[in-house]
């Protein structure tokens, strides 16, 4: 595809992702969050972002938190796209959107001057952890099988999320560990979880044989007996999933972490923010969202506004160190 297609692909993008958010903000009759909330997840439907929205507006029902909660997926761009129309709901307190580490990897190869700086920071919820993945007929068996196979070929494709996310970052970050060098890494990028799986089971010329996504991305087919695990990007085992960490595997570097967080438009008011986090807040203490986070495999790392807003400029120096030492930026 030429620059000039995909960047008129992603303008589009941009403006069904508009027209989406913008319908279902209503008719601007001064409903509040309690009553009216829109969740964008920046990504399309079936991916991390996603499960993160849907999980959060089933335990905002459930418990009677909202009364009426949208979830719109406003996909593209690592997530810059739905950051972008954000951004523009000047003093919207109504309007949420979850974010996390890919997104902060997007802002770090785009040239965009919309950052996470430009929103209102209400709090980080969890972690979600990243698994290496193959099929379950795959002659790769274990994660040193893949090393020594990938070592033999340097062109061997690795799949992944969006182009500069966290999947790219930690196959860039696997390259360089294992000798193969960031430089020498063939990534291939996919639109979404289920575009990823769908290259991994397939024999197809140009599809995959080794995948990194987030665990649910995989975990129905591992669960299914589809894929196989070979290693975990997590400080811990997961539980029910066979398969060592990095730590176990002796490489302690490769060590991203996919945190999710949420944020909302710029110009609200403290009162109104306040308000979003105590939304967000009774909802983390409910039975349907503490079952999210077992189900999930997440781990809950909480922090409030201000504290979330430090995590943020940080972390943005922290990937773009990162992007720029793998040559990703």
């Amino acid at each position: 595809m030429s620059a000039v297609r995909w960047a008129i692909g992603l303008v589009l993008a941009g403006l069904v992702g508009w027209f989406a958010v913008d319908e279902a903000r209503g008719t601007g009759d001064g409903a509040q969050a309690r009553s009216s909330l829109t969740i964008i997840a920046p990504a399309a439907a079936g991916g991390g972002w996603d499960l993160v929205a849907r999980e959060m507006q089933q335990a905002l029902r459930t418990d009677g938190i909202v009364g009426n909660v949208q979830v719109v997926n406003v996909p593209g761009a690592a997530g810059t796209i739905g950051l972008s129309q954000l951004a523009r709901m000047t003093g919207d307190p109504t309007t949420i959107m979850v974010t996390g580490t890919v997104m902060v990897g997007g802002i770090g190869m785009s040239d965009s001057s919309t950052t996470l700086t430009v929103v209102t920071p209400v709090s980080r919820l969890a972690e979600d952890f990243e698994v290496i993945a193959v099929p379950s007929d795959s002659e790769l068996e274990t994660f040193e099988d893949v090393v020594e196979a990938w070592q033999e070929d340097p062109t061997m494709p690795i799949g992944g999320g969006s182009a500069g996310g966290i999947d790219h970052m930690i196959a860039a970050q696997l390259a360089e560990a294992t000798g193969v060098g960031a430089g020498e890494l063939h990534y291939t990028p996919h639109a979404g979880g289920g575009e990823l799986t769908l290259s991994l089971l397939s024999d197809a010329s140009g599809t995959v044989d080794v995948g990194i996504s987030g665990y649910n991305d995989f975990r129905d087919l591992i669960d299914g007996g589809r894929l196989r695990a070979v290693a975990v990007v997590a400080p811990e085992p997961l539980e029910g999933v066979d398969a060592p960490t990095m730590i176990d595997l002796g490489y302690s570097e490769v060590d991203m972490v996919n945190w999710r967080g949420i944020v909302a438009a710029p110009g609200i008011t403290d009162e109104e923010r306040d308000e979003l986090l105590d939304i967000v807040e009774e909802m983390t203490q409910t039975t349907s969202w503490d079952e999210a986070i077992e189900r999930n495999r997440w781990e809950e790392s909480w922090q409030g506004p201000d504290d979330f807003r430090d995590f943020l400029v940080g972390e943005q120096e922290r990937i773009d160190a990162i992007l720029e030492e793998l040559g990703l930026s």
